[in-house]
């Protein structure tokens, strides 16, 4: 895949900087956070208010940082879906500058599908699946 279907514009904003005058890594974590959010209210997974009913809970994060990222730059998150478990989903995500597409992180997530209600994992709703599985144009395997 080259291409998101989806992006999250970010505003960086000053208190995102560290001593250096560029975002600090810890912030990226961030950004990629408030894409998934935006992904999943995009895709009505999720009406944004109550986090108990988010159903997702971050399982494995990886980010491979590329170049800093500077006060004023259009920025936005890329959010894809690349595999569509029975309870996890791998979520492929860059931080780019935009309108170029220079790519400043990219990060590959595990999300598990999760009722913060009894703690624990459960399967994902098929009807989440089937709306993932057509967005992304992913086979949806029964």
């Amino acid at each position: 895949m080259d291409t998101f279907r989806f992006y999250c514009p970010i505003v960086v904003r000053f208190s995102d900087l560290d001593a250096y005058g560029h975002v600090n890594n810890s912030r990226y974590l961030t950004y990629l956070e408030q894409g998934r959010v935006e992904y999943l209210t995009h895709l009505g997974l999720w009406d944004g208010h109550s986090v108990l009913e988010s159903g997702f809970i971050l399982a494995d994060v990886h980010i491979a940082f590329r170049e800093p990222i500077r006060l004023g730059q259009d920025i936005r998150v890329g959010v894809r879906v690349t595999r569509l478990g029975r309870k996890s989903l791998q979520v492929e995500q860059n931080i780019e500058e935009s309108p170029s597409g220079q790519i400043k992180a990219s990060a590959t997530v595990v999300l598990v599908a999760y009722d913060y209600h009894i703690l624990q994992s459960v399967l994902i709703p098929e009807a989440w699946r089937e709306i993932v599985a057509k967005f992304e144009d992913i086979p949806l395997k029964k």
